[in-house]
C-alpha cells in the first residue's frame, strides 16, 4: 500500500500492482489540478478475494481517519463491483478504470456534485491506451512507465481481464517520450509495466514486440542509466527480448508469471506453458545474463491441486532458480472457470502456501548468501534502503545519502530478507 506524503495534495491509497502506483500519479495530477486536496482516492485491486476485503476495509479506515472528506473509489475491484462499492456509505463516488485516467473525471462539479454515484464504463469497450505523462515516483530513483493495459488470455482462477478489459498497446513514441521526459527530470531508472506486458504491440501497426521497444528506447535515450521489465508471461518472450537480455542497461532481473509447476494444473488453469517450458526458459536467460536473478508468481492449492501436484511446484523454484517468490493462496473469485472446479479445503490451501514460503524463503537466503564479503553497485531508494540491479534489497546501516545516486558498498551480512551494507569510499 502507498500513500503519498505530501498533505497539500490529495490523498492516495493505492493497492495492488504496480500498474496501479503508476496510475495513482496520473490520478495525483489531475485531482490536484482539479483543487481536490481533500479528497481521499482508494486505488483498489481485484487480484485476489482477500484484495477486495482489505479494500473494504481500507475504505472504512480512511473515512474513520479523514471525517468529512469525498471517499473516492477506483481500480479493479471498484471496476467489476461497482455496485457493492456504492452501497458502502462511507463512500462518496465509484469510479471505473477508464474514466480514472481521464482529466474532465475529476472536475469537482462533475465529481461531486449531483447524485450518480458510479462513473463506471464497459471496460471491454475501451479500444486504446494512451501515454499519461508524470514526473515519476519512488523519489528520483525510479519511475514507472505503463506501455500496456488490457488482457487478451483467460486463464481460469484471473478475474483481472473484467477489470483492465482487452489488451491495449501505448505506441513506441509515445513510451520513448515519457521515458526521455523522466529521464530528464533526473530518474536513475525506468521500469516498463502493464497488465500482459509481452502482448504489448499485437494491436499496434507492423505488430512490434516488447523486444523491439526495448531496443529502441535503449537506443533512443542513451542517457537512461538502467531500463528493468516488470512481470511478463513466461511463454511471450520475442527473440529480440531475449538478445536485449545481453545489454548492461537492461536490469539482470526477471519476475515470470509462472503460476504452478504441473501440467495438469497449468493446463486446467488454462495457461499457455509447461513445466520444461518455464524451466528451459530460466536456463536460456542465464546463459545469456549469468549474473540474471528470477522471482515469480505462484499459486499454492488451485482447484483440483494433489500434494503431487504441489510438489512440482515446490521442485520447480529449485529448478529454475527462483529467488524472490510471491505466493498466493488459492481463493475463488466468482464469474471465474476455477471458481466451479473441486475446491482444495481452506486449512490445506494455507498449509501448502505457508510451506511455500518457507521454501521462498531458504531460496532467498541462498541468493543473498552468494553476496557475503563482495563489494557491489546499490542504487538508493529511500532512506537506508537501496537495490542492487538484479533487485536485490540492501539496508545501510548509515545514511547513504539521496534517493537516486548508486553507491559502491560492501555488503557485511544478511537478515535472510536483504543484504546489510557498508558504504565504501
Amino acid at each position: 500500500m502507498t500513500k503519498p506524503a505530501s498533505p497539500s495534495s490529495p490523498q492516495l491509497i493505492t493497492l495492488g500492482c504496480r500498474l496501479n502506483t503508476y496510475e495513482s500519479e496520473v490520478m495525483r495530477g489531475h485531482a490536484a489540478e482539479a483543487g481536490l486536496n481533500d479528497a481521499v482516492i482508494i486505488n483498489t485491486c481485484a487480484v485476489t478475494s482477500e484484495a477486495v476485503r482489505s479494500a473494504r476495509q481500507t475504505i472504512r479506515r480512511a473515512a474513520k481517519d479523514n471525517p468529512g472528506a469525498p471517499i473516492l473509489v477506483t481500480g479493479c475491484a471498484a471496476q467489476i463491483d461497482p455496485d457493492m462499492f456504492a452501497k458502502m456509505p462511507e463512500v462518496t463516488r465509484v469510479i471505473g478504470n477508464h474514466e480514472k485516467m481521464q482529466a474532465d473525471t475529476w472536475k469537482p462539479a462533475e465529481l461531486l456534485g449531483g447524485h450518480e454515484k458510479v462513473r463506471v464504463n464497459d471496460i471491454m469497450s475501451v479500444q486504446e491506451t494512451a501515454a499519461h505523462l508524470i514526473d515519476g515516483m519512488e523519489g528520483r530513483a525510479r519511475a514507472y512507465v505503463q506501455v500496456q493495459n488490457g488482457c487478451d488470455h483467460r486463464c481460469t482462477f484471473c478475474i483481472i481481464p473484467y477489470g483492465r478489459g482487452n489488451s491495449r498497446s501505448v505506441p513506441a513514441g509515445e513510451v520513448v517520450g515519457q521515458v526521455r521526459r523522466l529521464v530528464e527530470t533526473g530518474h536513475y531508472e525506468v521500469v516498463l509495466t502493464g497488465v500482459d506486458l509481452t502482448s504489448w504491440g499485437a494491436d499496434l501497426p507492423g505488430t512490434p514486440q516488447l523486444g523491439n521497444l526495448v531496443q529502441r528506447i535503449l537506443k533512443l535515450v542513451p542517457e537512461l542509466k538502467q531500463l528493468r521489465i516488470s512481470s511478463i508471461d513466461a511463454i511471450e518472450i520475442d527473440d529480440a527480448l531475449m538478445e536485449t537480455m545481453a545489454e548492461p542497461r537492461l536490469a539482470p532481473f526477471m519476475h515470470l508469471s509462472l503460476q504452478h509447476g504441473d501440467d495438469l494444473i497449468l493446463k486446467r488453469m488454462k495457461r499457455r506453458h509447461s513445466r520444461a517450458d518455464a524451466i528451459a526458459l530460466t536456463d536460456r536467460l542465464r546463459s545469456v545474463r549469468p549474473d540474471i536473478a528470477f522471482g515469480a508468481d505462484i499459486i499454492a492449492g488451485f482447484p483440483t491441486e494433489t500434494e503431487a501436484h504441489f510438489e512440482n511446484s515446490v521442485r520447480l523454484v529449485e529448478e529454475c532458480g527462483l529467488s524472490f517468490l510471491h505466493v498466493f493462496p488459492y481463493s475463488p473469485r466468482p464469474g471465474t472457470p476455477a471458481a466451479r472446479m473441486p475446491q482444495v479445503a481452506k486449512a490445506e490451501v494455507k498449509a501448502r502456501a505457508a510451506r511455500l514460503r518457507e521454501i521462498g524463503a531458504g531460496a532467498l537466503a541462498r541468493h543473498l548468501s552468494k553476496y557475503d564479503g563482495r563489494s557491489v553497485d546499490a542504487l538508493i531508494e529511500r532512506g537506508t534502503s537501496a537495490r542492487l540491479p538484479d533487485f536485490t534489497p540492501v539496508q545501510f546501516e548509515a545514511d547513504p545519502g539521496e534517493a537516486g545516486r548508486v553507491v559502491r558498498a560492501r555488503i557485511v551480512g544478511q537478515d535472510g530478507k536483504q543484504l546489510i551494507g557498508a558504504l565504501t569510499a
